[in-house]
């Protein structure tokens, strides 16, 4: 890590202004398609009394809250409990620009502080969100060029992989793109509904994965071999010529969406994908608050079990649930789409004061 940030030195920012300004143009645009919608714009704080209760999400904490009443504090690493009470409050259809942090989070597609787009539709299914997300890659794009950053022939391209932002996504499960893309039968390695994968279920899944070259260790969790393949086999293949729209991801990758009625070994969970590159997370909402405890309680102990931590849980949010109307609701990561709209080659390069790194 530099002292110095590298942006600023002479020249530098010249040569990232205009992909700065295109990113305004394109948030600029983004709000009129949500107000055209009957969106309401909403602005979540970021200090909360837990910042998530994902196994590999990393929080930063703030304050400590000795010496008062006050319970430690953190900032946000998505606004989406403290939108979901809103929702039980009785909004119907939000969204916020917010600003969110992630410790151990820097790479040219990671920033420690970024920018996420979350809005949320009550009262629709998740394929309502993935029409706003295919409409918003439009947008995007047609921002961009308007503003000089564009592709001259409108298709995005990164690290070899190009998409062509104005053709429908592709949808595609996670079934499907691991039989595609892995060669692997993801059904036949999914536990029952309910049931968490018992040690031989995961060793056979284990040794799936190592046939097909993805390394995988002994302690590795029914989960970490997952993610080993998704990330490794089926990840870059994605949202080449087109966008990709990933759907129906097993259940106990969903954290909080909702069981899919016909087959609750899938959760009403999608990603969209652009050249390899994840762009957006969407759920049907859960809003089983006991279900929720019970999936929090588990990804909290797999925390302590790999990095000896938990964070506590948000027990207003969960007193919330029940009051949430059914609803869908996605997040899109603002800055990895300007990236792409505008040839950027790293999320830096759309921030206006990135965090200070090697050149």
């Amino acid at each position: 890590m530099s002292g110095e940030a590298v942006w600023r030195l002479p020249g530098r920012h010249a040569a990232r202004r205009a992909r700065l300004l295109a990113r305004g143009r394109i948030i600029s645009a983004m709000r009129r398609y949500f107000d055209d919608q009957g969106f309401i714009e909403v602005d979540p704080n970021a200090l909360q009394v837990s910042p998530g209760n994902e196994t590999h999400l990393h929080g930063f904490q703030v304050s400590d809250g000795a010496g008062g009443p006050q319970p430690p504090l953190y900032l946000h690493t998505s606004p989406e409990f403290a939108m979901k009470k809103l929702l039980s409050a009785g909004e119907e259809q939000i969204y916020a620009f917010a600003h969110v942090f992630r410790a151990r989070e820097i790479s040219p597609l990671h920033h420690p502080e970024f920018t996420m787009v979350e809005w949320y539709r009550a009262g629709e299914p998740p394929a309502a969100l993935m029409t706003d997300c295919a409409r918003l890659l439009t947008i995007a794009a047609a921002t961009a060029r308007a503003a000089g950053c564009g592709p001259d022939d409108g298709v995005w391209r990164f690290r070899g992989r190009n998409a062509d932002p104005t053709l429908p996504p592709e949808r595609l499960t996670l079934v499907e793109a691991f039989g595609r893309h892995a060669g692997l039968d993801l059904a036949a390695f999914l536990p029952a509904a309910g049931v968490t994968a018992d040690a031989a279920l995961t060793q056979d899944f284990r040794a799936a994965a190592e046939a097909i070259g993805v390394r995988t260790v002994a302690d590795d969790a029914w989960s970490d071999v997952f993610s080993r393949v998704l990330s490794e086999r089926v990840e870059p293949r994605l949202g080449q010529g087109r966008a990709t729209l990933l759907c129906d991801y097993p259940a106990s990758e969903a954290a909080l969406a909702r069981r899919r009625v016909n087959d609750p070994r899938f959760a009403e969970r999608f990603e969209l994908y652009a050249c390899g590159v994840e762009l957006a997370n969407g759920f049907g909402e859960l809003t089983d608050a006991d279900e929720q405890r019970r999936r929090f309680a588990t990804d909290m102990d797999e925390k302590a079990r790999v990095y000896g931590e938990r964070y506590p849980l948000d027990e207003d949010f969960l007193a919330a649930l029940p009051h949430m109307p059914e609803a869908s609701g996605v997040a899109l990561g603002l800055d990895r789409l300007a990236m792409l709209a505008t040839g950027a080659e790293r999320v830096d390069d759309v921030i206006w004061t990135p965090v200070a790194q090697d050149p």
